[in-house]
């Protein structure tokens, strides 16, 4: 059977399995790899599967400790505490309003790579606050939703490039500033789109009243712990000139899970790490799920056939084969569309600074976030204002949807420009 025919069937039972059956992504990925061993005659190769299924081990190790770090945050009370602060240090304009409110909502995407803990976290914290300042329910959930999705393509965690560079032997440094340059100008413009118009100065009572409890006196001086050794650790970690052992993200997480005994309420260590593993785990079925597809791709040849296609497109067929297949891949999963497509896309973009590359691929696959029928962010924000219809939400995603894709593109064209300006 031909390469190219074993991975439309591969894609048609991933489809079927999912939307058809309603199955968990992660599970439907599982089963399309099985299909397309079995076409390949291939039988059920288990050694290929498991070590498909820990293809992307070092991420899920990161996406476990950072959601135990997420929780150990939200435990202690500290995440209540600074989002509250952050609001009563900058609610008396609409400016410093609306851009605090989106850098708190992009917080826990930006620790754990994914856009779903953004709109479950900090979301449900700014949701009401948001409804009470003036804006609908739709304009706060889109407003959400994006906000979320450039958390999950922001530094110091992008999932998405982790798993291309996996792909290409890429190592993920360096791309602090790429990432920047996208997801600044972004957050300002989507926080001014959604916000400015509607929302409203209210006065410090009535802004106390919506808040979220927060932490006593006693403890303001300690909450920052925390973040200081997270971020301490990170910025350490990347300088070469200071010589201290490499931690890795994970043990750094870890590291600032346990410093929130410090700045915040006791609570059970066991306790915050079972709920955060059970709060990660269908993000951590979808990675196993698109590692076992991965490996049974390339088992196959369906991997190669892809890579050779894209390779053989002009570069004006290139570009819009980005801007149409990673968005609409991204509605079976982002990360899988930054597996499967976003590795071929850098290899076919050789000659840039793949840096660059998968910096802007990742604002591009981060889309698929949006994408009917799963739309992660846009459902979950949907329902975190109490919408029913997300298809609502979606209709203010759209303005900014488009505007990220066309700098995820932009970029795509400016790089060696912007290769030559900041290197």
């Amino acid at each position: 059977m031909p390469d190219y025919l074993i991975l439309l069937l591969m894609v048609a039972v991933f489809a079927i399995s999912a939307m058809a059956f309603k199955i968990p992504i992660g599970l439907s990925l599982v089963i399309s790899a099985l299909a397309g061993a079995l076409l390949g005659g291939e039988g059920i190769p288990l050694r290929h599967l498991v070590e498909g299924s820990f293809g992307y081990f070092d991420t899920i190790l990161i996406i476990i400790t950072a959601m135990i770090y997420m929780q150990a945050l939200k435990k202690s009370g500290i995440l209540d505490t600074l989002t509250a602060l952050l609001l009563k240090t900058f609610y008396r304009r609409k400016f410093s309003l609306l851009m605090t409110v989106m850098v708190i909502i992009m917080f826990p995407g930006m620790i754990t790579g994914s856009s779903t803990v953004a709109v479950l976290s900090t979301g449900t914290l700014v949701a009401p606050v948001l409804i009470r300042l003036g804006l609908s329910k739709v304009k706060a959930a889109a407003l959400i939703a994006m906000g979320a999705i450039l958390g999950m393509i922001a530094p110091p965690v992008n999932i998405l490039v982790m798993i291309m560079g996996g792909g290409v032997d890429m190592p993920y440094v360096g791309l602090t500033l790429p990432l920047l340059i996208i997801v600044v100008p972004l957050a300002v413009v989507f926080a001014l789109w959604l916000g400015y118009r509607d929302i409203r100065i209210i006065d410090r009572a009535e802004l106390f009243s919506i808040l979220p409890p927060t932490l006593g006196q006693e403890y303001r001086g300690r909450i920052a712990i925390p973040l200081a050794v997270v971020f301490i650790l990170l910025i350490v970690q990347g300088m070469p000139q200071i010589q201290v052992p490499d931690l890795g993200i994970p043990a750094i997480f870890l590291v600032g899970s346990l410093s929130c005994l410090l700045g915040g309420r006791r609570f059970n260590v066991f306790s915050v790490t079972q709920e955060a593993l059970g709060a990660s785990m269908p993000i951590l079925a979808i990675l196993a799920g698109v590692g076992m597809f991965i490996q049974v791709m390339t088992l196959t040849g369906g991997r190669g056939w892809i890579i050779l296609s894209f390779l053989a497109l002009p570069p004006a067929l290139l570009y819009a084969g980005i801007a149409t297949s990673m968005p609409l891949f991204g509605a079976v999963s982002a990360y899988g569309s930054a597996s499967i497509l976003g590795v071929p896309f850098i290899l076919a973009l050789i000659e840039k600074n793949a840096i660059f590359t998968a910096a802007a691929l990742s604002a591009v696959a981060g889309l698929g976030d949006l994408m009917p029928p799963t739309a992660l962010a846009g459902i979950f924000a949907a329902q975190v204002v109490g919408e029913s219809n997300y298809f609502k939400v979606l209709r203010y995603c759209l303005v900014p949807a488009f505007l990220q894709l066309a700098v995820g593109i932009g970029v795509l064209l400016l790089t060696p420009w912007l290769e030559q300006l900041l290197f």
